[in-house]
């Protein structure tokens, strides 16, 4: 069955992991508990996610929130670079990210907003994604040779993350003006209590609006409605419950404010593209087996190699 990728497994000593890979085996269809971004490069190869199998082109960008799956299929020399961003991070040292908007868009606004289970797959020019890659490698050397340098990974990452967000087409959704304050403070208050059974209008109170503009302000800045950010939040956190915990599936929903088991079944699946037992099963199978070298390895994927640079 396939793995879920853990942080508390992977990230150690910092908030970051990034590697360059070359990959001509299948990748195993994993979630994650932290947000990952993959650019691709040359070769070839597919793409697998709840939405089917799609080809796989130079300069791609794969952005998978906490609790999205995803894996590759019929790998020829292709090219993948990974940069992975702590879950806990975004919530607290990395927080500053959602302040820009090109980056909110990157990391926050598609992929919640998609409708594809947290997953959002843009394009940048080849020469962006080319760049992207070499930053990413040398965001690898970084991280290999000084754990003691944090400042020198933070720069590397805002790097890879700036060239990624210049070279997209910025279309008609062109990121706008800084997040509104009310905006930024409902996130907020979200992000530190999710299961609170909160409802429009007392976040609106909170905020000093009235619930209709907030909600207006909140689709403006974040692509969604409130309570619809809520509800990916739940699914975020109750995958890393699943992952991480022995709870029965019910009392996970509870913990993530689903009280009502078939309601939470249903969101989850709604949300994530398996129901909270599949999810589970998938996590389970692969701490129950002997983990592969390569799921040992920070940000190395099954079935691929580093690529020397």
């Amino acid at each position: 069955m396939p793995a879920t990728l853990h942080e508390h497994a992977l990230f150690t000593g910092g908030p970051v992991l990034g590697g360059v890979h070359l990959l001509d085996l299948d990748v195993e269809a994993h979630a994650h508990d932290f947000l990952e971004i993959a650019v691709i490069g040359t070769g070839h190869g597919r793409h697998v996610t709840s939405q089917g199998e799609h080809p796989l082109r130079p300069g791609q960008v794969i952005v998978l929130r906490p609790g999205a799956w995803h894996g590759f299929r019929d790998c020829a020399d292709l090219t993948v670079a990974n940069c992975c961003l702590s879950a806990q991070a975004l919530r607290a040292e990395l927080a500053a990210l959602y302040d820009l908007p090109m980056l909110r868009r990157m990391l926050w606004t598609d992929p919640v907003a998609s409708g594809t289970h947290g997953v959002a797959v843009t394009a940048v020019d080849p020469a962006a994604a080319e760049e992207a890659i070499a930053e990413i490698g040398l965001l690898e050397r970084d991280l290999g040779a000084d754990r003691s340098r944090p400042g020198r990974v933070l720069g590397r990452l805002v790097t890879v993350l700036g060239v990624l967000a210049d070279g997209r087409d910025p279309g008609p959704a062109a990121p706008g003006p800084a997040v509104h304050p009310a905006v930024a403070a409902t996130v907020a208050r979200l992000e530190a209590e999710p299961a609170h059974p909160w409802r429009l209008d007392d976040l609106a109170r909170a905020v000093s609006l009235d619930a209709a503009y907030l909600g207006r302000l909140f689709r403006r800045y974040v692509g969604v409605t409130p309570l619809d950010f809520l509800a990916r939040l739940r699914a975020e956190r109750a995958a890393t419950l699943l992952a991480h915990s022995s709870l029965p599936a019910a009392r996970v929903g509870a913990a993530v404010g689903w009280d009502d088991p078939t309601y939470f079944a249903r969101r989850f699946r709604t949300l994530v593209g398996l129901t909270p037992t599949e999810y589970r099963r998938r996590s389970r199978s692969a701490t129950d087996a002997a983990a592969p070298a390569s799921l040992s390895s920070p940000g190395r994927p099954p079935g691929g190699r580093s690529r020397s640079r």
